[in-house]
């Protein structure tokens, strides 16, 4: 089968298409053929080898997120999903099932759920990984309803999803960064104040609400120490995966106490539950699933220069 990966790390011109064995379904798996792969900004971090070597490579093959059809199911899978069916799944490229630019994906059960209706692969295949990561980034802040979150990276898949989720479902006041020419965007997802986007995200903040916002969901990665003056007294900041603040001098912080969270990957897996959360969200209007572009798998060298380019509104997407 096709697969989009890289013998060896390095940029984007290190991506190649291979030929390798076809993935099949085991013991309470599915297999997904993939028609679409969302290009996602941490699939930078597998192919340049940040994330360390993978199970399955090399070649090693990136990809959080695909959509297709299934065609097959492990012998002994308990599952109510069918050969045929058109779903949206997670993998992590580390893993020993592999990443999601490839025609074929063996995946737990639990992985895969339906796609939500009447929408294309590309677009489905948007919202899995980047919906559960909003979801968990929102439920480790926990903040009750009328409260205030400020969110960076709006534009971006993950945080747009926040932003609407913490409007449909959280009830919150929603403070976002955008740049001038995509105010009228980040309005449009929900967000009720938005301030220019950048490093001084906390400065612009703090004008609004000078006593800071209860929680932040730094989606554009600037930094724990770039949002933290953001934040009140006791408040919280939510970072995606690939941060780490290990290494952070409280100092940075400012002078009161903040709260830091890391979204962990395996908390947000195998439980399908929270896929078909996403699907009824998106099947109600609650999420809206914004393709960039869409491009075909031997294109990925491309895709993958368009997407460190940071210019892109929504996902980019490989098809197969």
């Amino acid at each position: 089968m096709r697969a989009v990966g890289v013998r060896r790390f390095g940029g984007p011109e290190a991506l190649r298409v291979f030929d390798i064995p076809e993935a099949h379904a085991g013991h309470g798996q599915v297999r997904v053929h993939v028609r679409a792969a969302a290009v996602n900004g941490g699939d930078r971090y597998l192919r340049d080898g940040s994330l360390g070597p993978t199970v399955m490579g090399p070649p090693h093959i990136p990809g959080f997120e695909a959509a297709g059809v299934v065609d097959e199911i492990g012998e002994g899978t308990t599952t109510d999903l069918r050969v045929g069916d058109r779903v949206m799944a997670v993998a992590v490229p580390t893993g020993p099932n592999g990443g999601a630019y490839v025609q074929y994906l063996a995946l737990p059960h639990q992985w895969v759920a339906r796609a939500p209706a009447g929408s294309t692969h590309a677009e489905a295949s948007t919202l899995p990984m980047n919906g559960l990561i909003a979801r968990h980034a929102l439920d480790l802040l926990a903040l009750p309803t009328g409260r205030t979150i400020a969110v960076t990276g709006s534009t971006e898949a993950v945080g747009g999803f926040v932003i609407q989720m913490a409007k449909a479902a959280d009830g919150l006041t929603v403070i976002a960064d955008a740049w001038p020419e995509d105010v009228a965007l980040v309005r449009s997802l929900g967000a009720d104040i938005v301030v220019p986007r950048g490093t001084e995200f906390a400065q612009h903040v703090l004008r609004i609400m000078p006593e800071g916002v209860d929680g932040v969901v730094d989606a554009a990665n600037l930094g724990p120490a770039a949002v933290a003056r953001a934040v009140r007294e006791g408040g919280g900041i939510s970072l995606l995966p690939h941060e780490n603040p290990q290494n952070l001098d409280p100092a940075e912080l400012g002078p009161h106490s903040v709260h830091i969270r890391t979204v962990t990957l395996s908390k947000v897996l195998g439980d399908r539950s929270r896929l078909d959360r996403l699907r009824h969200q998106a099947e109600a209007g609650e999420l809206t699933l914004r393709v960039a572009d869409t491009l075909p798998a031997s294109q990925a060298t491309e895709v993958h220069h368009l997407m460190e380019a940071g210019d892109v509104r929504g996902r980019l997407v490989l098809e197969f």
